[in-house]
């Protein structure tokens, strides 16, 4: 290659332009599908400046010369936020974030409910920024006999239209060249609002407009509207306070006026850009759908059937890939075990690391497949099915239908799941949410439950092929549903916050699951669990396998000389005399010793000390249960090749009866069902309600109940 041509396309490619793109629109308007095409996989998540709202970025190309980084807003349906992830949008919309400053917004539209949408996307332009309008779901108003001529949406309302299909990735290449033209002020903002904003505050607005010159009409009533809630000095504070007293400004009265003439142009829009079809043509699929999904008796039947096929696919199919991954590791002990030499780090090799790895790995298929399958519910569009179905009953213990999304999310991790409590308007209803989400059965519990309806449950099969055992996790599932509504209940009469309360709620309509996004999320949450729960787990499995290992003073070297002396006796069994061996030392180690400190606590509830370490490691994260007994059943045996299920399959107690017997099994599945076991959750509910006292109420009352229904369950069934 020519070395001039070379070094200038190395300058150019240096010299690339960097643009800041802003995505916003309504909620299930195609906003996240749009930019997970864009940025692909080149997408951070964080949280935004200074709130606990997800912040979603990514770098795509624009064209040769621009690199664009784009950032997901939260939906939004208005410039009038009410909850929290909806002041992060207003405020980046009105130049108010002082760390996001977008240089072209680009506002998406569902095409399939466009004069609603419309509302959103008028107010963004009449503030005078750079805009493009993105409509998506085009194939889907096109089911609905709806017809859009982009040529007069776009001339009415002055700033470029696109339609575009991330799925079937189409329009992006136009998409692109709008936001360059708009870029380069090709493009340039209406020179007339999209509808007279100053006559609806001539006064206040020109008092405003001397104030700060560079804001246009519709800015400036939001300065009247929300200027304490903007980044501005005393000073301008209480000149724009003056103004509003002087003027008896009527923030309420402006807004109503607003929006009924926003939505009189927008009809009228409609009638010249947009052909609808007859309103009392025949139904569409979805509403078809939903006279039997949303049926007042039959949706809730089949609802449960919904959730009966999840649990026992969780079961049946990752059965065979559980099984390969624990021979897999047993064999690969057992092998080591027999090439390496008998000293301390092969001991370390095979009872920390590997007994750690293998507690961690063997649980990922059932992972990937409840994600996976959670996912494809999302995405088919009837998770928001199963809000509608539940607002009745949430009403009755003191929530609405938006808290079962929160708890929905608990079945995968509470923490995302409090954050996402947000998006409830009443103050009352999303802190009884925050307090109960933790009840419902995390992924970090799956393992638990795994490991000890395999131990307790038979694998048999009710009228042939309804799994007792995926029965006995569906219930585990529902008990803490059913014990959260019963908390709520309980907790609505002590928390005195008085506020008027909405459901307002829009379903999206029904699609084919996109498998791909499925496959991409079960890797996603597998890989978290790895690395993130993995390294917990396996820090732990090595401070145990210390703990296990070592004892106080010269204990554990004074039981090596016995079991050397006792197996070169004549006629010893060695074989007996090694197991006798580990168990003595097990009890006799600074693990063995704190587990009998709480023995007399827990004994109870059926366990032993094993059982109480796991329960104490299970405070950093519940997973931690499986790690624990892997690495005390490893350090306490001296058979390798045994998997952990039969290893703790044959622990027996002081009388000879076995420690995992069906009284035993249930006590301590029922108490992973209510027990807080996670420091990450208690963290963010701290920071979710900026105070210790609700942590400290969900530790309190959750370990009380653990305790009461785990001994309940052993009195019951011993």
């Amino acid at each position: 290659m020519n070395k001039p041509i070379y070094f200038c396309q190395l300058y150019l490619k240096l010299k690339k332009e960097k643009l800041h793109i802003a995505l916003v629109g309504n909620p299930n308007s195609g906003k996240t599908s749009l930019f997970n095409y864009l940025t692909g996989m080149n997408q951070q998540v964080g949280n935004f400046p200074g709130v606990t709202v997800d912040k979603k970025t990514g770098i795509t190309p624009i064209s040769e010369a621009i690199t664009a980084e784009v950032i997901d807003l939260p939906g939004s349906y208005s410039l009038y936020p009410r909850r929290l992830d909806e002041w992060v949008s207003y405020k980046v919309l009105l130049n108010q974030d002082k760390e996001i400053k977008a240089d072209v917004i680009v506002a998406v539209a569902d095409a399939s409910n466009l004069k609603r949408n419309l509302l959103f996307c008028t107010q963004i332009i009449d503030l005078k920024i750079p805009v493009v309008v993105v409509l998506t779901m085009m194939d889907l108003a096109k089911k609905k006999g709806i017809l859009i001529d982009l040529v007069a949406l776009e001339r009415e309302l002055g700033v470029p239209v696109v339609a575009v299909n991330p799925r079937k990735q189409k329009g992006l290449p136009q998409l692109k060249k709008a936001i360059e033209l708009t870029n380069q002020q090709r493009y340039q903002s209406p020179a007339r609002d999209f509808i007279d904003n100053k006559a609806l505050a001539s006064a206040p607005i020109e008092d405003i407009k001397k104030e700060i010159p560079e804001l246009s009409d519709y800015t400036a009533i939001h300065y009247l509207i929300n200027h304490e809630s903007f980044d501005l000095d005393d000073a301008t504070q209480e000149r724009i306070e003056n103004i509003e007293r002087k003027h008896r400004f009527n923030p309420t009265k402006t807004q109503a006026e607003e929006i009924l003439q926003r939505y009189s142009r927008i009809k009228l829009i409609m009638q010249q850009a947009v052909s609808e079809p007859d309103p009392l043509q025949k139904k569409l699929f979805t509403e078809k759908l939903d006279n039997v999904l949303l049926h007042r008796r039959w949706g809730y039947l089949i609802l449960l059937g919904v959730l009966f096929l999840l649990f026992q696919s969780v079961f049946l199919l990752a059965q065979f890939p559980m099984d390969w991954i624990d021979m897999g590791f047993a064999k690969l002990s057992e092998s080591l075990s027999a090439s390496l030499p008998d000293n301390r780090w092969t001991d370390l090799l095979l009872n920390g690391v590997l007994a750690g790895l293998s507690g961690i790995l063997v649980f990922v298929p059932q992972i990937m497949i409840l994600f996976g399958l959670i996912t494809l519910l999302e995405d088919s569009g009837y998770m928001a099915r199963i809000s509608f179905l539940s607002d009745r009953l949430m009403r009755v213990v003191g929530l609405n239908g938006k808290s079962v999304m929160p708890m929905i999310s608990g079945f995968a991790c509470a923490v995302p799941a409090i954050m996402s409590a947000r998006n409830i308007e009443n103050r009352k209803e999303r802190l009884l949410t925050i307090l109960i989400t933790p009840l419902m059965s995390c992924s970090a519990r799956l393992p638990v439950y795994a490991i000890l309806i395999g131990l307790v449950i038979p694998k048999t099969y009710l009228l042939g092929f309804l799994s007792v055992q995926g029965l006995v996790m569906m219930g585990l599932y529902l008990l803490g549903l059913a014990v959260a509504l019963i908390v709520s209940y309980i907790a609505k009469w002590f928390i005195h916050i008085n506020e008027r309360s909405f459901f307002i709620l829009e379903l999206p309509t029904y699609r084919s699951p996109r498998w791909n996004n499925a496959v991409r999320t079960m890797i996603s949450k597998a890989r978290i669990f790895v690395f993130d729960a993995g390294k917990i787990i396996m820090v732990i499995s090595l401070i145990l396998w210390a703990l296990s290992s070592f004892g106080p003073g010269n204990t554990m070297q004074e039981l090596k000389q016995e079991y050397e002396t006792a197996i070169t006796q004549p006629g010893a069994d060695t074989e007996t005399a090694a197991r006798n061996y580990q168990t003595t030392k097990l009890e006799k180690s600074y693990a063995g010793i704190l587990g009998k400190s709480i023995e007399p606590a827990i004994e109870p509830l059926g366990y032993d000390w094993k059982i109480g370490i796991a329960l104490i490691t299970s405070f950093a994260a519940r997973e931690v249960f499986v790690g624990t007994m892997a690495t005390l059943y490893s350090v306490g045996d001296a058979d390798n090749e045994l998997l952990l299920k039969e290893k703790m399959k044959g622990a027996v107690r002081h009388d000879g009866t076995p420690v995992f017997n069906l009284a035993t099994g249930l006590s301590l599945m029922i108490f992973y069902v209510f027990a807080m076991q996670c420091m990450s959750t208690l963290a963010v509910v701290k920071r979710e309600t900026r105070s210790w006292k609700w942590p400290v109420i969900q530790v309190v009352y959750m370990t009380g109940l653990a305790y009461l229904m785990s001994w309940i369950a052993y009195t019951l069934f011993k």
